[in-house]
């Protein structure tokens, strides 16, 4: 995936914002809060950053290209960061982009959910 695939299809999920930050990330949020962070590191591959369930974790943490989200998995939060595609398609972590967009979602107050137009 490249950064502009990453982009555009954060960007065809309902209600997100981008901003570019934290040393170049771009981040994607929904209701101010963050979903998916992605990032170019030293020439490798786009590495991409998503929340997920706790079952989810538990597998993903283990495979290849895959690992505890740098500074937010140590933090107890369940972020993974996919480094390459060994283990993980493009396709795959588009569902894992749009599972983390409505795992966050769900955490916002039912009020902004639907002034945002998000289901819930």
């Amino acid at each position: 995936m490249t950064l502009d695939d990453y982009n555009a299809f954060c960007a065809s999920l309902a209600a997100t914002s981008h901003v570019v930050q934290w040393g170049g990330a771009h981040v994607w949020k929904v209701g101010g809060k963050v979903f998916a962070i992605a990032g170019w590191s030293g020439g490798k591959p786009l590495a991409v950053t998503f929340k997920c369930s706790d079952m989810a974790y538990a597998i993903l943490q283990e495979q290849p290209g895959l690992r505890p989200a740098p500074y937010l998995a140590s933090r107890g939060m369940t972020w993974i960061q996919r480094q390459s595609d060994e283990s993980m398609a493009d396709d795959a972590l588009r569902d894992y982009l749009r599972e983390s967009h409505r795992l966050i979602a769900l955490k916002l107050t039912k009020t902004l959910r639907q002034q945002l137009g998000l289901n819930g």
